[in-house]
């Protein structure tokens, strides 16, 4: 259901003068500020659902299109590239090309980085990595993933994947908000804005940044890929600290009572509302919001992040660095937590998969950091319930090239950006366990079969969640965006149970 038309002449009520405009403008830090204390539209009213031609709705939401496989998603994302001929995507016949050049037939003028653009040769760098067959689905899995081999009937693999970005930054605002420039909304909001809140205490949208055991080569990762965009400021991320306060400022400063805050907020939810009657602008409401939730989350916030109340067969599941704040095996804890109490998408970072060189000495340890927690969160979801219900997603912005960069020995190579093929997964919420989707060539350089890009991916969740991708619109410039943009996007239907 779009939202109602509005003439330009409306747009500009919104902005009544000149002095108006810059006034609003020179608030935009105190509002930057805000956006990480983010959660329901005052609007929503409480978080009671109102169900409406037999689709569960959340007042004051745009709502499905159709009943949704899943209601909450958990969104981990490799920030980097993670390697797929060395994780999931077996190549054997490499072990026959080594150190010999990628054939021209096969590379056929991709375009290349920077980074290896001047090298004179491509040699060809197979796996050091052992690889067997598991599961009914026969998946190939590397060794070092031996948690993650013992669930491959339980996940739904897409080795198909492919991009048209090349370079860290866009091609990782392309996966997360469907364009490589950067300023639109992102998955995560999309969903926030289309399905409302199902917890009134804490923010819809939650973003947790894992520190990874080696950080020899991480990557910039900021608010821009969890902003909001276009769409209204309260379905931006709410970013949560690793350690220390989850959120900084939330709490009362010394000497200053929780009555007193409540006072505080009063008076300024009265200006504000003055503010919102005489000029109409949207954010003043969420500003308002923001205000609200943060009073709320003083008391919601302590609760979810105590792990004390876990008990030790919990860890022994997703490992013993699920104690230690700020892991993976940390965050993946967490994020079963949120979506216990109802936060809607839960969005985790983890960097260093961005291996030019000294493969054998980093992803051992990346894989280790995600292995068992992986494991773990897909199975205690299952053991609560919960993953009919909640979608997992994991994998990177594109993925890594079959030759090597720099230094070439049979036990390390370097491997630079991907974008023509890489591999991800996803488990629970309606998406088919046990599939297999797509295939590359011997290479892992090109696709053969069922190519899967972004914007159908894109479209895929969405259907998952309830929504017809091109149904699912926002007003903005006049103009009806989407998240799949204006380019042909499709459902895979194979992904789906």
């Amino acid at each position: 259901m779009n939202p109602p038309f509005r003439s330009p002449l409306d747009e500009l009520g919104l902005n009544l003068t000149r002095r108006r405009f810059f006034e609003a403008g020179s608030h935009l830090l105190g509002g930057a500020a805000l956006t990480t204390l983010l959660g329901d539209r005052v609007a929503f009213g409480n978080a009671s659902t109102v169900p409406t031609a037999g689709i569960e709705r959340v007042a004051g939401a745009i709502g499905p299109h159709f009943a949704p496989k899943a209601k909450h998603v958990i969104y981990l994302h490799m920030v980097g590239g993670p390697p797929q001929q060395d994780m999931y995507d077996y190549k054997p016949v490499m072990n026959d090309w080594y150190d010999k050049d990628l054939p021209e037939s096969v590379r056929k003028g991709q375009r290349l980085t920077t980074m290896t653009s001047g090298q004179a040769r491509f040699p060809i760098a197979p796996s050091k990595y052992k690889f067997a067959q598991h599961g009914e689905n026969g998946m190939w899995v590397s060794e070092l993933l031996p948690h993650t081999a013992k669930m491959v009937d339980q996940m739904c693999f897409i080795r198909s994947m492919h991009t048209e970005a090349i370079n860290h930054e866009p091609a990782i605002t392309y996966m997360q908000t469907g364009n490589q420039i950067s300023g639109r909304p992102c998955l995560g909001s999309w969903l926030s804005y289309g399905l409302g809140s199902l917890n009134k205490d804490l923010p819809t949208f939650v973003v947790l940044v894992a520190k990874p055991t080696n950080t020899e080569q991480v990557q910039a990762i900021g608010a821009r890929l969890w902003s909001s965009g276009y769409l209204p400021g309260e379905h931006a991320g709410v970013s949560f600290r690793s350690a220390g306060d989850p959120i900084l400022y939330i709490n009362n400063p010394p000497g200053v009572s929780a009555e007193v805050r409540r006072k505080t907020l009063d008076g300024l939810q009265a200006l504000n509302q003055r503010t919102l009657q005489e000029i109409g602008d949207p954010e003043t409401r969420t500003r308002i919001a923001q205000y609200e939730m943060a009073f709320r989350m003083q008391s919601s916030v302590p609760d979810l992040t105590d792990l004390a109340s876990e008990p030790e067969h919990t860890y022994a599941l997703y490992g013993e660095a699920a104690k230690k704040p700020g892991t993976f095996a940390n965050t993946a804890l967490m994020a079963r937590r949120m979506v216990e109490r109802g936060v809607r998408f839960v969005q985790i970072y983890l960097n260093n998969w961005d291996t030019h060189g000294n493969v054998a000495g980093r992803l051992p340890s990346q894989c280790k950091d995600i292995d068992q927690a992986c494991y773990g969160l897909v199975n205690d979801l299952k053991a609560r319930g919960l993953l009919d219900e909640t979608l997992i997603i994991w994998g990177g912005e594109f993925g890594r090239t079959v030759y090597s960069q720099g230094g070439l020995s049979k036990e390390n190579y370097g491997r630079d950006h991907h974008p023509r093929c890489f591999t991800m997964w996803m488990a629970g919420g309606g998406a088919r366990p046990g599939m297999i989707h797509g295939e590359t060539d011997d290479f892992s350089y090109n696709i053969v079969k069922d190519p899967v890009h972004i914007r159908d991916f894109h479209a895929t969740v969405l259907h998952l969640m309830g929504f017809d991708h091109e149904r699912f619109t926002y007003r903005h410039l006049g103009l009806d965006q989407r998240l799949t943009g204006v380019e042909h996007a499709k459902v895979i239907s194979d992904l789906l149970a």
